[in-house]
């Protein structure tokens, strides 16, 4: 819980302080509202995450799985955009936070509060240095931060409620006020309703809470496929978190409201991103005061450093595996330095300020429980259980709107999302291009009827001739024509041994794949059958296999395909077929350097 607190918790550095900017003196009624979203809303819809999703992989993965072929990757890239969003806000936003507990406290020298953007660029870039030298003992290290950390605040809101019960007045000075300005209990909810999209923050621990499920223990039994003592484990994590958060968020809010001017709350201001460090100074002296504000710079430096192991899961995970990213982007350093330069953009652009940075941030977090909402409301629709399906597509209609509110009245977090989209997408294209022509198979595996058809023809005949054809009817009269075909075009010896191979086209979204070759008799003709994303990079990738089983370098036929070169190379780069024989030529004249070993592409 801890590992994800550090992300969830440390949003008490500066949530108060933004609720209280975003709704003023109903920052408690609208806090409120936000714990009534988190539990009813976000907690269930990541426990069922939890519960389909056990590997750590979040919703993202969840859609890719409702949605397949190339719209699900396409949903997937933009997603990506989304959560690279809310991680690299997540980690400039929290150092700019911490800069701001840094420079107001009152032994940090006069004239630290011109040198904001330069301490939160020297926060990132020793963030950036912890993960290029290696990051260990997280876990470790986070139980003590939050520990500490959740200590100091329970200290702190405890003290002021005593403040507030010492002087009562304060309560009802509230009450004047809110009635004065709303008329009405229900106006002020109404009013509460509205202001609650610039309370997202508050949300932000769920993805890092099923992100971190890998870590939690099993029970005995538990297997890869049903693991069931782990969900368990993330679902009382994520219920633990939830409540914990929701009580630590409802008494902040309402202890910083009653006793800190509004007018402090405002750029400038002393309670301006630190509201609770605020009362810590006032309340309980300067000591204790430095102690909570290096306790929280801590926890808020470390913030970045769990969104920093979050992109760097996050981005290998999809991006290389669908040949959208260059081969570097699977190393770790390539990628902090990355990383920290675009959080260095982004630090410049804010000039460090959390409040305009809030806009972005929550615009990601929304988006990403809004993606988790409707994943859980398909997949309760594909199980087959209407009550469940309502009840959560209810939940991403909610969060839904709550966006769409977000994103109208601070547009920013979406002009940054969408500056991520185009660079994810503008990378991936330019990536899987020239990937394209790689082998693409991660392992070749032949069958026994397969791997005797070819080790017929190397030992008896000392060659392995491979026709590939294009699966049809099977019959006779197809395979004797493409068998003439080839001994007429491509001068193939009338008695030599030849073995067709079939390609079966699937999902051509996808990059690397394990083949299956299985042995198939048609018509009296030996077929080598594979289902495959890609027709030439699965013949390369069966030619090689061939080779390395058998010791005897295969030869291949083919007719030239039919069509413009352009749109036969867009056919392959897309669906995966298209001009076969130029491309499965390249394809193995990339995987194998030496001309020897290389199987010989005969086209006629």
């Amino acid at each position: 819980m801890c590992l994800t607190g550090v992300d969830y918790f440390s949003t008490l550095g500066y949530q108060p302080a933004i609720a209280a900017l975003a709704a003023g003196l109903l920052s408690p009624i609208a806090t409120l509202v936000l714990i009534v979203v988190t539990l009813c809303g976000a907690l269930p819809v990541y426990r069922q995450v939890a519960k389909e999703s056990p590997h750590g992989e979040g919703s993202i993965a969840m859609l890719e799985r409702l949605l397949p072929w190339w719209g699900g990757k396409l949903l997937v890239l933009v997603l990506l955009g989304f959560a690279a969003t809310d991680f690299m806000i997540t980690i400039t936003l929290s150092a700019a936070d911490a800069t701001a507990h840094i420079v107001e406290n009152p032994f940090v020298p006069d004239g630290w509060e011109s040198l904001e953007v330069p301490i939160t660029l020297l926060l990132v870039a020793l963030l950036g240095a912890v993960f290029l030298k290696g990051f260990r003992g997280a876990i470790s290290i986070a139980v003590v931060l939050v520990g500490a950390f959740l200590v100091l605040n329970a200290v702190v809101i405890l003290v002021s409620m005593g403040e507030v019960a010492a002087h009562p007045v304060l309560l009802r000075d509230w009450l004047t006020a809110v009635t004065t300005a709303h008329g009405s209990p229900l106006a002020a909810v109404a009013v509460a309703l509205l202001v609650f999209p610039r309370l997202a923050l508050g949300l932000s621990g769920f993805e890092t809470g099923v992100a971190v499920m890998p870590q939690i223990r099993g029970r005995h039994g538990d297997t890869e496929a049903r693991p069931t003592g782990r969900i368990r484990g993330a679902r009382r994590l994520l219920t633990a978190a939830a409540l914990t958060m929701s009580a630590f968020l409802l008494g902040s809010s309402a202890v910083t409201t009653l006793l800190i001017p509004q007018a402090e709350f405002q750029p400038g201001g002393d309670a301006n991103g630190r509201a609770l460090a605020y009362l810590a100074h006032g309340l309980l002296g300067e000591g204790f005061g430095t102690v909570y504000d290096i306790t929280t710079v801590l926890i808020l430096w470390f913030a970045g450093a769990s969104a920093m192991a979050g992109l760097l899961n996050l981005v290998p995970r999809y991006l290389p595996r669908y040949g959208m990213a260059p081969a570097w982007a699977a190393a770790t350093r390539p990628l902090v330095i990355v990383f920290t330069a675009i959080a260095f953009a982004i630090t410049v652009a804010f000039q460090a300020d959390v409040d305009a940075q809030s806009g972005a941030y929550a615009t990601g977090v929304l988006v990403l429980i809004t993606s988790a909402s409707i994943a859980v409301a398909l997949s309760a629709r594909r199980r087959r259980r209407p009550r469940s399906a309502v009840g959560f597509a209810l939940i991403a209609g909610v969060f839904l709107a709550t966006t769409a509110v977000n994103v109208v009245e601070r547009p920013d977090g979406v002009k940054i999302a969408a500056l991520f989209i185009l660079g994810i997408v503008t990378v991936s294209v330019l990536s899987r291009v020239p990937r394209s022509f790689q082998l693409r198979a991660r392992s070749v595996v032949f069958d026994d009827r397969a791997l005797a058809f070819i080790r017929h023809d190397a030992d008896h005949h000392g060659a392995v001739r491979v026709v590939p054809k294009e699966p049809g009817a099977g019959t006779a009269a197809e395979f004797a024509d493409k068998l003439r075909n080839e001994r007429r075009f491509n001068g193939i010896p009338r008695a030599a041994q030849v073995v067709f191979l079939q390609v079966h086209v699937g999902d051509s979204s996808e990059f690397e794949e394990d083949l299956i070759v299985r042995g198939e008799e048609h018509a009296g003709h030996r077929v080598l059958s594979v289902r495959a994303a890609s027709v030439p990079n699965a013949i390369a990738a069966v030619l090689l296999a061939i080779r390395d089983e058998t010791g005897v370098v295969p030869d291949v036929y083919f007719e030239w395909s039919e069509g413009n070169p352009a749109s036969n190379m867009l056919r392959f780069l897309v669906f995966g077929t298209g001009e076969i024989a130029p491309v499965t030529r390249e394809v193995l004249r990339r995987a194998e350097p030496l001309r020897r070993c290389r199987p010989d592409v005969h086209v006629g």
